[in-house]
């Protein structure tokens, strides 16, 4: 009988010290078989390709790596609301790291606060916010539209413009990004002879920049420069529908951006190189949450001038 006792409890014991053992694979993050680090990618939106090659880099880098659970939340618009509540979504959902594309400057000051105190990594892609992080990666926008500023002004050379009025249509007045952009945009036409006319926001919905572009081309513009992806595509459109000889320009690469640039209703394009920004970012990330360092606070990566004649 007494060996009996004796087994029960050597059982219990076993099982016990095994269930123990097995407790102790998970109590640090990123470091056991079934705990990973929880990286969240959080867009300006879902809606432009751009966002969507930010997410494959972002997911390409979690694969290799092998020790992250990786979510893309964005909200379907841009909206410093909504992309406040992705944040937020973030935080409850226990996220170590967050790779974001701010929307604005300051709007999610308040919800990066929140992350910073549950002890979470910041990491910006694309568009930084007015607050601390580990590391931006992003195009360096402001040389970008310098540049895009420059084919314009090349072009209209070529077809012997050396006036007239120039339109912009912009996401907003506050995405850094973009901002930057028309910056170094405007930049290119100083002393030139041209006026640029008051700047038009098309929230970056290919709609409403089509509509403004179209607005543009009536006012008799010789050119249009389009800020990101969708008021590229708005301002082709515009262009394509008008018949004319409007030079556009604009930022970003999708396919329909593409396709306006082969059938000449866009001149060129200047293509970023966003799954450099999520792929880069995510090893980043991981990086700081393995209690690396980094050795830059910015990393340029990049941009190409994208012509017919490049295609």
């Amino acid at each position: 009988m007494k060996k009996k006792i004796f087994a029960v409890i050597l059982a219990l014991t076993l099982i016990l010290s095994m269930a123990g053992c097995s407790s102790n694979t998970d109590v640090s993050s990123g470091g056991g078989e079934t705990d990973k680090y929880q990286v969240y990618l959080i867009t300006m939106d879902q809606m432009d390709q751009h966002w969507v090659t930010v997410d494959a880099g972002a997911k390409k880098a979690a694969d290799e790596l092998g020790n992250v659970d990786y979510k893309w939340l964005a909200p379907d618009v841009k909206d410093d609301a909504k992309q406040i509540e992705s944040i937020n979504n973030a935080i409850a959902g226990g996220a170590d790291a967050i790779l974001l594309a701010a929307n604005g400057p300051t709007a999610v000051t308040s919800a990066l606060k929140e992350a910073e105190a549950a002890g979470i990594k910041i990491v910006y892609v694309d568009s930084p916010a007015d607050f601390p992080a580990e590391q931006t990666l992003a195009t360096d926008n402001e040389a970008a539209g310098k540049t895009a500023g420059e084919e314009m002004l090349k072009a209209l050379g070529g077809k012997g413009v050396t006036s007239g009025k120039i339109g912009i249509v912009n996401v907003n007045a506050s995405t850094a990004s973009t901002v930057a952009r028309e910056k170094g945009f405007r930049a290119a036409f100083e002393g030139k002879g041209f006026e640029i006319l008051e700047t038009q926001y098309g929230d970056g919905d290919a709609a409403k920049s089509k509509d403004i572009a179209a607005n543009y081309i009536t006012e008799g513009v010789v050119g249009i420069f389009g800020g990101n992806e969708g008021s590229t595509v708005g301002t082709g459109n515009a262009i394509k529908e008008a018949g004319g000889e409007v030079i556009g320009v604009g930022f970003d690469k999708s396919d329909m951006i593409l396709q306006l640039i082969k059938e000449d209703h866009l001149l060129a394009t200047m293509s970023q190189n966003p799954d450099v920004m999520g792929y880069e970012g995510m090893k980043t990330a991981v990086k700081v949450l393995e209690g690396g360092t980094v050795d830059k606070d910015y990393v340029d990566t990049g941009v190409s001038v994208i012509t017919k004649e490049s295609l």
